[in-house]
C-alpha cells in the first residue's frame, strides 16, 4: 500500500469512527474501484454502504452509519446534474473527456465528481451536493458550445438499461477465465491482470486467478471496463460451460 492509499485509509476509518461516536452519519467523497476496495477492508466501527446516484455507479461515496445507529435514514449527498447545449442544433460532438476537461476548468476536483453519463450532446453528471450550485452557476460552455446546467429527477431510463447479455464459452467460473474470455486475451493474459492487482469484483480486489465468480458478481478490470457476470447457463458434451454476461 503506497502512502496516498495510506492516507485514504485512515481518512475512511477516522469518518466511521466518527459516525459511531456521535450517532451521526457521514461520507467520503467520491471512490475509485480501488479506495472502494479499501473501505471495504477496513476496520470500522460504523455500517459503511457504496452509492453512486444510480445503480451500477463505478465511481461511488463510502457512507457511514445506519438508521439503528444514528436514529434515522440519510440519503447520500449526490445530485444529478443535466449539461445541455443552448442551441442542440448547432452543438459540437462533445465526449466524456470534453465535460471533464470543462469541469476540471472551473477548479473542480475530480474527487467531488461521480460519473459522466453522455446522451447526445448532452452530459448527465453526478457530484456531491455542495458543489453543485457552484456548477451550475459557473459552467457555461464545454468546448465552444454554451451550456445550461440543471438538475436533474434522475437518468432517462435508457441510460441505466443493463447492456445485452453476450454468451461465452469458458473452461470454468474462473475470474482468469471469465476476464480472458470477455475481452478476448490469452488465458495468461487474463491471470496476468490478476495477479497484478487490476480485477475488483463487487469492488474488492482479488488477486487469486482461481477465485470462482458467482452469478451476480460486478467485475471490474482497470483498463479494460466492466462486466456483469450472470452464470452458467449449460454445459457442453465436453465439460465446458455456456455462461453469460454484460459488458459495459
Amino acid at each position: 500500500m503506497n502512502e496516498a492509499e495510506k492516507q485514504t485509509q485512515r481518512r475512511i476509518e477516522e469518518l466511521s469512527a466518527r459516525a459511531a461516536a456521535r450517532g451521526c452519519w457521514t461520507n467520503t467523497e467520491f471512490l475509485t474501484t480501488a479506495e472502494q476496495d479499501l473501505a471495504c477492508r477496513a476496520k470500522l466501527d460504523a455500517p459503511c454502504r457504496l452509492v453512486g446516484g444510480y445503480e451500477g455507479a463505478e465511481r461511488r461515496v463510502a457512507q457511514f452509519g445506519s438508521e439503528a445507529l444514528c436514529g434515522y435514514e440519510a440519503e447520500a449527498p449526490i445530485v444529478c446534474l443535466l449539461i445541455a447545449p443552448l442551441a442542440p442544433k448547432f452543438a459540437e460532438a462533445l465526449c466524456h473527456r470534453d465535460f471533464l476537461g470543462s469541469l476540471m476548468g472551473l477548479g473542480v476536483r475530480r474527487e467531488v465528481l461521480g460519473d459522466i453519463l453522455i446522451q447526445d450532446t448532452s452530459a448527465y453528471l453526478f457530484c456531491l451536493e455542495s458543489i453543485a450550485d457552484y456548477i451550475a452557476e459557473q459552467l457555461v460552455q464545454v468546448r465552444r458550445t454554451p451550456v445550461t446546467v440543471s438538475r436533474a429527477d434522475g437518468l432517462p431510463p435508457f441510460l441505466i438499461t443493463p447492456p445485452e447479455k453476450v454468451g461465452l464459452v469458458v473452461g470454468s467460473e474462473r475470474l482468469d477465465a471469465l476476464t480472458a474470455a470477455v475481452w478476448k486475451l490469452s488465458r495468461a493474459e487474463g491471470k496476468k491482470l490478476v495477479e497484478d492487482g487490476r480485477v475488483f469484483v463487487n469492488s474488492r480486489l482479488v488477486e487469486n486467478p482461481a477465485f470462482e465468480l458467482k452469478s451476480g458478481d460486478m467485475v471490474s478490470v482497470r483498463g479494460y471496463g466492466r462486466f456483469l457476470y450472470e452464470g452458467a447457463a449449460a454445459e457442453t458434451r465436453k465439460g465446458r460451460l455456456h455462461v453469460e454476461v454484460r459488458i459495459y
